[in-house]
C-alpha cells in the first residue's frame, strides 16, 4: 500500500495525514502517530515524506528551490511546548496515484514536488494555491492539463517533463512570469516542440499561446453611474460633464511592462480603437488627457474630435525640444478638449516644471538634482461658458449676466514611488502658476466672484498625479496645504526654495505650511474609485478629479467596473483585450453656481462682476 504524509500547521500542531493512493484513511496528531506500535508507524510513514523548508520565495528575485532539500520532524515535546513551525515547500513522493483535496487548502506553498508519482490527472483545484513560484510535475503519468493551470501566475518554475502529453492549454500563455518551462520526454506535436526549441523557447512558446487564447468573457459589463447630489433648482446653474483619462502611449505599453497581456491587444491600431470607443461613449463636454503622443494627437485625437464637436489645446513633455522630429513624433504629453457649441477658448497655457525648478531653486540641491532633471508638465486653458447653453442649462434669462469663466488644468506626475518629494513639488508649482494664470485673468477682465471668494474663476483640476489618496500630493490638494516637514520630502532641503509657491508668496508662510489658495475638493471622494490605475503588480487611485468650491458642485460620477467580474474572469491587470489602457477613466458632472442675482420688485439688476 502506497501511503502520503504531509505536515500542515494547525492550531499549533503538527498534523500527518495519512492516505492511500485513492482516498484518505485517516488523519492523526503528531502524538497518535507516536502511539502507534514502531513497526506498523513506519509501514505507514516510511513509503513517502513530505520534505520542508524554512524558506521564504523573494517576490523581486526567483532563486529556484534547493535540489538538497532537508527535513525534520517536530518532536512530541517541542509541539507540546507550543513550539511553531513555518515552511512554505512539500514534497510529495512514493508512486502516489491521487491526492487529497486537502492539499489545496496550503495556500502559503510557494514550492511544490510532485515529480516522480503515478499522477494520471491533476485537479482544476490546483489553481486555489496562488502563490505557488515553483510546481514540479514531471515523471509522471499526465495526459492532459487543467486550463486553471494558467491562473497560477505567481509561478516562475512549472516542469512537465516526461509525462504522456500531446497537447498543452493556451492558458499556460497567460504565466507571463514563468521562466523556467520542462517539456522534455512528451508526445507533442512537432509545431510546438519546434517553437520551444528555438532561443529564448520558452517565451516564444508562451507569447504564441497567449496571442491565440480566446478572448472571455466576450464583453465589459458597463460601469454604473453615481448619483453624489441632486441639481439646485432654486438658483441659476450650469451643468457639465469632464472626463480624465491616462489613454498609456504607444512605447509605454510593451511586453516588459505588461507580459498578461496579449502582444495584439497591445499593439496601438488595436488599442486606439477602444480608446476612442471609451471617449465617444462618455461623451464629456471637457476631456483632459496624459501620455498623448504627439503624433497621434493630430492624427487621432485631434481629428477624430473635432468632427464631433471639440477644438482642443496639447503640449508634449520638456523633451520634445531636445530630441530630432523624427523622435519628437513619439515624445507624449497632456491634451484638453472641449465641445465649441458650450465653451469658447479665451487662454492656453503650459507649465513646465523643469523651468521653474530651475528659475526656483533658491540653492537647493535636490531641486536642481531631482525636480529640475524631470520633464513632467502641465496645460491649463481658459474657457467662456457660452451665454445661450447657460440660459439653456438653467431655465433662465440671463440677459444681464456678463461672462462666465472657468479654467480647466491637466497634468502628469513622475511616475517613480521613490520620488514623492519630486511629485509634491510638481503639485505645488502647478498650482501655484494656475493661480498665477487665474489672478491675471481676474485682474486683466475685471472680474469678481458673486461669493466674495478670490479666486473669481472656477478651477476644474484633472491630473494622473501618480500618487495615492494617503500621499502629501493629495493632502496638499485637499487641505489646503502641508508642512515643509511632511515626510514625502525625506528630509530633502526644498524649504527655501518651496516658499516662492506659497499662496502669498515668499513673505507669506505661516507655520512652516505652504499652502495654496483654493478650496478644492475630490470629486471621487470615500473610496467610490477602488482604483483607477489596475496593473499585476500595482492596483490603487493615483487618478484624479478636483473641483474648486463654493462654485462648483458634483452632481455624479461614473463608478468602478465591477471588482469581482474582474476577479471572476482572471484579469490580473490592464491593458486587457477589452480595457486598452491600465488606468480607467474618471468622468463627473458638475453644476457651476452662475453669479445671477433674482429680480427685486420686478426690475432685473446686473449680477456681480
Amino acid at each position: 500500500m502506497t501511503c502520503l504524509v504531509y505536515f500542515s500547521l494547525q492550531f499549533k500542531n503538527l498534523r500527518f495525514v495519512i492516505c492511500d493512493p485513492y482516498q484518505w484513511v485517516s488523519e492523526m496528531k503528531l502524538t497518535e502517530i507516536q502511539n502507534v506500535p514502531c513497526g506498523q508507524a513506519c509501514c505507514y510513514v516510511l513509503p513517502c515524506i513530505f520534505f520542508s523548508r524554512l524558506i521564504g520565495m523573494p517576490k523581486e528575485k526567483y532563486d529556484p528551490p534547493d535540489p538538497r532539500r532537508l527535513y525534520t520532524i517536530m518532536s512530541a515535546e517541542e509541539a507540546a511546548n507550543g513550539k511553531k513551525s513555518h515552511w512554505a515547500e512539500l514534497e510529495i513522493s512514493g508512486r502516489v496515484r491521487s491526492l487529497s483535496c486537502s492539499l489545496w487548502t496550503l495556500t502559503h506553498l510557494t514550492a511544490l514536488h510532485l515529480n516522480d508519482n503515478n499522477l494520471s490527472r491533476i485537479p482544476p483545484d490546483i489553481a486555489k494555491l496562488q502563490n505557488l513560484v515553483y510546481l514540479n510535475l514531471s515523471s509522471n503519468k499526465l495526459r492532459s492539463l487543467p486550463a486553471e493551470l494558467g491562473n497560477m501566475v505567481s509561478l516562475r518554475e512549472l516542469l512537465l517533463n516526461n509525462n504522456l502529453l500531446r497537447v498543452l492549454p493556451y492558458e499556460l500563455g497567460r504565466l507571463f512570469q514563468l521562466q523556467t518551462l520542462g517539456l522534455k520526454g512528451n508526445p507533442l506535436s512537432q509545431d510546438i516542440l519546434n517553437l520551444y526549441q528555438e532561443p529564448d523557447g520558452t517565451r516564444k512558446l508562451l507569447n504564441y499561446m497567449l496571442d491565440n487564447l480566446a478572448v472571455h468573457p466576450e464583453q465589459l459589463p458597463q460601469r454604473p453611474w453615481i448619483t453624489l447630489k441632486e441639481r439646485d433648482q432654486m438658483i441659476p446653474t450650469a451643468v457639465f460633464t469632464v472626463m480624465c483619462y491616462n489613454v498609456l502611449c504607444d512605447k509605454y505599453a510593451t511586453r516588459q511592462l505588461y507580459g498578461y497581456c496579449p502582444s495584439w491587444a497591445l499593439n496601438w491600431e488595436y488599442r486606439k480603437k477602444g480608446i476612442m470607443e471609451e471617449i465617444v461613449n462618455c461623451d464629456a463636454d471637457i476631456i483632459s488627457l496624459q501620455e498623448v503622443e504627439t503624433e497621434q494627437y493630430y492624427t487621432l485625437f485631434l481629428q477624430a474630435l473635432k468632427e464631433r464637436g471639440y477644438d482642443g489645446f496639447f503640449c508634449p513633455k520638456s523633451r520634445a525640444k531636445l530630441v530630432s522630429e523624427q523622435e519628437r513624433k513619439h515624445v507624449d504629453g497632456c491634451a484638453i478638449f472641449f465641445k465649441t457649441e458650450k465653451f469658447s477658448l479665451v487662454q492656453k497655457h503650459t507649465v513646465e516644471f523643469n523651468q521653474l525648478a530651475m528659475a526656483n531653486s533658491e540653492g537647493s540641491e535636490a531641486m536642481l538634482n531631482r525636480v529640475m532633471t524631470k520633464d513632467n508638465i502641465g496645460v491649463a486653458v481658459l474657457l467662456e461658458l457660452r451665454k445661450e447653453i447657460m440660459e439653456m442649462s438653467s431655465g433662465k434669462s440671463l440677459h444681464s449676466m456678463e461672462k462666465q469663466l472657468i479654467l480647466v488644468a491637466n497634468a502628469h506626475m513622475h511616475w517613480d514611488p521613490e520620488y514623492s518629494d519630486v511629485k509634491l513639488v510638481q503639485t505645488m508649482m502647478f498650482l501655484s502658476e494656475v493661480k498665477n494664470i487665474i489672478d491675471k485673468a481676474t485682474r486683466s477682465l475685471k472680474l469678481s466672484s458673486v461669493s466674495g471668494e478670490t479666486n473669481a474663476i472656477p478651477l476644474v483640476l484633472c491630473a494622473d498625479l501618480n500618487s495615492l489618496p494617503e500621499s502629501g500630493v493629495v493632502e496638499y490638494l485637499s487641505t489646503g496645504g502641508v508642512d515643509c516637514t511632511h515626510k514625502d520630502f525625506k528630509e530633502l532641503r526644498y524649504s527655501d526654495s518651496l516658499t516662492n509657491f506659497n499662496c502669498n508668496g515668499k513673505n507669506g508662510t505661516s507655520n512652516s505650511r505652504i499652502t495654496h489658495g483654493f478650496k478644492l475638493k475630490s470629486a471621487y471622494e470615500n473610496g467610490l474609485m477602488p482604483y483607477t490605475n489596475y496593473t499585476f503588480d500595482f492596483k490603487g487611485v493615483i487618478d484624479y478629479i478636483f473641483y474648486s468650491k463654493p462654485q462648483l458642485n458634483v452632481l455624479g460620477i461614473l463608478g468602478p467596473l465591477d471588482p469581482h467580474w474582474l476577479i471572476e474572469n482572471n484579469i490580473s491587470g490592464c491593458p486587457h483585450p477589452h480595457i486598452p489602457s491600465d488606468h480607467f477613466s474618471l468622468f463627473a458632472q458638475l453644476e457651476l453656481v452662475l453669479p445671477y442675482l433674482p429680480p427685486v420688485n420686478g426690475i432685473h439688476l446686473p449680477g456681480r462682476r
